[in-house]
Order: structure tokens, then C-alpha cells, then sequence
């Protein structure tokens, strides 16, 4: 089941590899609101997340993307009786659509707004997995462990306020609502796990 995920990582190297490569391939499929609405290059909304601006951008966004979706796979083959590759594809491709509708909208005249990168969906699959396990222990810019929950606070208000701010490059505005909807995703398809999240919560 995990071969769902090398193939997504496969691809993303390979399309940014090519992109780099050639100039032309990252103008026409990056995330490019105005180009998007106004000549209905709607393929923009998935391309762009299989572009990455760097081999760190690149490198960073697929481990996330593997340390993480290995366990999430599990969660859902656990308390799903369907398909586990295809609910964490719904998950994977609705949270690259979820994660760009604000950036989208927020930057629909604005010609100069280019995004590209996973973000969104790993940001989501992460969501997922501290949704799965809110007290697992995460590690904190790589060396702090930190319960999984706490770390999604401190996360979610970080990317909200450097979105406000818009001082630098990076897509916080997919990472904010990325992640959100990682968190509620399981919660709209299983109402039922809002229970057994809440129970987790509690036992801690």
C-alpha cells in the first residue's frame, strides 16, 4: 500500500527536475491566480504542487510527505473498510484544491503571484496523523519532541500570523489551511471520529 507514496514522491522529483530544466514548464503550471481564472488554466490548482522552487524545497516537502503518510496509511486501513490508497488519495489531491482556494481568490488580480510546492498536502497529511495520534511525540525543528497536538497549535498560529504578515516567500496561506483541513477531513467522511479524536484528547 505504501507504493502509492513513492509514486507521488517519483513524480514530484521528476516534474521539478524537468521544470528546472526548462522555465517554461514552471510559468505555465505554477500556481498563477490570474492566469488561472482569467484563461481558465484551472490545471494550475493540482500542476503547481508537483513543482518545487529547490532541491531543499523538494527534499523537505517529500520526506515530510514519506515519514508521515506511512503511518497515516495505517490509520486508515484501520477503521476504514475501503480502499486506504484511495481515501488518502481524496485526502492528498482535496487538500492541494483546499489548501490554493484562498490563495486563489486573495490573489485573483495580482499577475505577480506565482506558488508552487506540496505544502498544502503534506501540511494535511500531517494534520491527519496528529489527528490519528494527538500525543504522539513530534520533534520540534527536528530535535525537541513535542506532542503532536501542541505542535499542530503552535504550527497553525504561526502560519496564520506569516500569512497576515506576507513579509517573505513561502506559502503560508496553504500551510494554514492545508493543515486545517488534514485535521477535519476524517471528521467529514466518519463523523463518528469525532468521538474517538476527543477520547484521545483526553487521554493523555
Amino acid at each position: 500500500m505504501d507504493t502509492i507514496i513513492y509514486i507521488i514522491i517519483g513524480l514530484n522529483v521528476i516534474i521539478s527536475y524537468y521544470a528546472w530544466k526548462n522555465p517554461n514548464i514552471f510559468r505555465r503550471y505554477c500556481l498563477n491566480p490570474y492566469n488561472l481564472i482569467r484563461n481558465k488554466q484551472y490545471d494550475r490548482i493540482i500542476t503547481h504542487a508537483f513543482l518545487h522552487g529547490s532541491w531543499t524545497h523538494l527534499i523537505i516537502n517529500m520526506l515530510v510527505l514519506w515519514s508521515f503518510s506511512l503511518a497515516l496509511l495505517q490509520y486508515i486501513n484501520y477503521f476504514f473498510d475501503v480502499s486506504e490508497v484511495l481515501i488518502f488519495l481524496i485526502l492528498y489531491f482535496g487538500a492541494i484544491i483546499a489548501s490554493s482556494i484562498y490563495s486563489i481568490m486573495k490573489n485573483k488580480d495580482n499577475i505577480n503571484y506565482n506558488a508552487v510546492g506540496a505544502s498544502g498536502a503534506t501540511s494535511a497529511v500531517v494534520f491527519a496523523c496528529i489527528f490519528f495520534n494527538p500525543w504522539h511525540k513530534l520533534y520540534f525543528f527536528g530535535v525537541l519532541p513535542i506532542p503532536g497536538i501542541i505542535f499542530g497549535v503552535i504550527y497553525l498560529i504561526y502560519s496564520y500570523r506569516m500569512a497576515k504578515k506576507s513579509s517573505d516567500n513561502i506559502g503560508h496561506d496553504a500551510h494554514f489551511w492545508g493543515a486545517v483541513f488534514g485535521l477535519f477531513f476524517f471528521i467529514i467522511i466518519k463523523p463518528g471520529l469525532l468521538n474517538f479524536f476527543l477520547n484521545q484528547l483526553t487521554n493523555f
